[in-house]
């Protein structure tokens, strides 16, 4: 699950992928805005054919986070 999200992170964000960290903050340390974040939800989504809580969303911080969360769904 992290290279997947890692692969789509690429799409919105100009890093390098082996700076993409499970510790890496998506809006301090790789630069997503709050939209460019809700936009990768909305394409993890579609990706892995599941349905993120918005609220729950909004409290993703960091990569390992999100794989958690998306485990979860999986």
């Amino acid at each position: 699950m992290f290279d997947k999200l890692t692969d789509i992170i690429l799409n919105y964000v100009e890093v390098r992928k082996e700076d993409i960290r499970p510790e890496s903050r998506f809006i301090e340390d790789l630069g997503f805005t709050s939209f460019d974040f809700m936009s990768m939800m909305g394409e993890v989504e579609d990706e892995l054919d599941i349905e993120i809580d918005q609220e729950e969303a909004v409290n993703i911080r960091t990569v390992q986070e999100a794989v958690d969360y998306l485990e979860k769904l999986a």
